[in-house]
């Protein structure tokens, strides 16, 4: 009798101490969160509810972790460019079609984006040269137009406006002013006389006025595309750091503040990430160099596989309160594949710089995968401090163009319209990763990730949401987990993929 009754204490004993031990060490509770995923294997923002396991004891689990306390920058959007291009070849499709690509790229159950792009006079993207200011000698703009514009392009923007339930920012970009401003007197390099610095800062203020007069908002400018110059292409216009930096701070910025207009955004520079410390040394040297910058704008085309995350942090702990987005990005140089999306994800696109860079520079221009690179280069630019990423064309033809100097490149969507065919390209999926989950406002929060071979960046949204961002550019499954706080799930990534996962609890 004495034995039961010990061996029956003994269990009551057990019993207390296992409850204790699970009162203290409580077990972790699902994560409810939905997953959706772009990959080689064909899915398309695919939202999966089942999920592989490990399937072997060889076969690591990576952890994710988010800390939503630890926050980085403000997220102010995702997006591509109105170019007259794109807009053209709108107008050649029927209504369906035109209306379907608008509302996949401005519904905000599709990609939503939120920051776009535009250029001021003509660009390569553009059917033709063409000047808002054609008369030369014309100081005080008094023939200054935009009736260019107004078969293509501003209708292009206001249909995308009607599209839009969340309404997103417009920026634009001169690629040069109109020849007879400039010291070679050509709409291809030379810069622009010193004698007409005051002439266009008031062609910045009169195109506000211009688009405002049809309805359109604009939210700031780049001051120049591309000022290192494309001095035998297409339509360019140099400037060195302090020759901007003269123009912003004595021209453009004293302008637009006595017009009323203080409040719209000025970003200097606007090309590759290479040149990043030399630009904001100048730009952001003192108090009135920075007065009027409101921040950096930054392109990819130095290298197709490289961040230069050491120059994006550069750039942003010389001016921390400030923008700095990525204003453009493509798939250059190539012309499209159509209707085969297994291509976008093989290595064999070739840009500029295959050709055309230095011996000793051919090195930063591999082969790459085009959906690759998106994916890299934004989460890459996010864990970086960079808070908008904006794409290029938003629609080009079979050719990849149309493009008065047949610069062809790649869009998201490429269009036939002799047959009226669209191409959803697997670029437009990955960008749709980006600019529908994360959005205006967002925060960039700290995501730790175990497997240097995965890509993760996480943000959370002015609603309470939060998006991650997972990319295995990898040839093999992997499998993780996703931490937050006393949750967790356990997901698995196919090869060669992209996922999103909203969490909303």
């Amino acid at each position: 009798m004495k034995k039961i009754q010990t061996y029956s204490l003994i269990m009551l004993l057990i019993m207390i101490t296992a409850c204790k031990e699970k009162e203290q060490k409580p077990l972790v509770k699902q994560l409810e969160a939905e997953v959706y995923e772009t990959s080689e294997s064909g899915n398309k923002l695919t939202k999966l509810t089942t999920f592989n396991s490990v399937k072997d004891t060889l076969t690591k689990t990576t952890l994710i972790t988010l800390t939503p306390a630890k926050e980085y920058q403000t997220i102010t959007g995702f997006g591509g460019a109105f170019t007259e291009s794109s807009a053209y070849l709108l107008n050649k499709l029927s209504k369906k079609n035109r209306d379907f690509i608008i509302k996949a790229y401005f519904d905000k159950d599709h990609a939503n984006y939120s920051l776009t792009r535009t250029h001021m006079n003509s660009c390569d993207f553009s059917l033709s040269n063409y000047s808002y200011t054609p008369v030369a000698g014309d100081v005080n703009l008094e023939h200054f137009t935009i009736e260019e514009d107004m078969d293509d392009l501003i209708p292009m923007i206001k249909d995308a406006m009607a599209a839009s339930q969340d309404g997103f920012k417009i920026f634009a970009s001169p690629w040069t002013a109109a020849p007879w401003m400039k010291d070679n007197n050509a709409w291809v390099g030379g810069k622009l006389l010193k004698k007409y610095y005051d002439t266009w800062a008031l062609f910045f203020s009169k195109y506000v006025d211009a688009y405002k007069a049809e309805g359109i908002d604009i939210w700031g400018f780049t001051v120049e595309n591309e000022p290192h110059g494309n001095g035998n292409n297409w339509e360019s216009m140099h400037y060195t750091p302090e020759e901007m930096t003269d123009f912003v701070q004595n021209h453009l910025g004293p302008k637009l503040e006595k017009d009323g207009k203080g409040d719209l955004i000025i970003l200097g520079y606007d090309q590759n990430r290479a040149g990043l410390k030399e630009w904001v040394d100048v730009m952001f040297k003192d108090e009135a160099s920075s007065k009027y910058y409101d921040g950096t704008a930054i392109h990819w085309y130095e290298s197709t596989y490289k961040i230069y995350a050491e120059d994006l942090q550069y750039a942003h702990n010389k001016a921390p309160n400030k923008y700095l987005i990525e204003t453009e990005g493509c798939i250059d140089a190539q012309v499209p594949v159509w209707k085969d999306d297994a291509w976008y994800w093989k290595k064999e696109a070739t840009d500029w710089g295959w050709d055309w860079a230095k011996e000793e520079e051919k090195y930063l221009h591999p082969k790459y995968a085009p959906v690759n690179r998106y994916a890299r280069d934004i989460i890459g630019c996010l864990n970086n401090w960079v808070d908008g990423w904006v794409d290029w064309n938003m629609v080009l033809d079979k050719q990849g163009g149309p493009n008065w100097f047949k610069n062809w490149c790649i869009a998201p969507i490429i269009v036939d319209p002799d047959a009226d065919e669209v191409y959803m390209t697997p670029l437009y999926y990955t960008m749709v990763h980006f600019s529908k989950y994360i959005r205006p406002g967002a925060k960039i929060i700290d995501a730790n990730n175990t497997d240097k071979d995965l890509m993760v960046t996480a943000a959370k949204n002015p609603d309470g949401s939060i998006a991650v961002v997972v990319f295995n550019e990898g040839k093999t499954e992997k499998y993780f987990s996703l931490h937050l706080g006393e949750t967790s799930k356990s997901i698995s990534i196919n090869p060669q993929a992209i996922q999103t996962i909203v969490i909303t609890n």
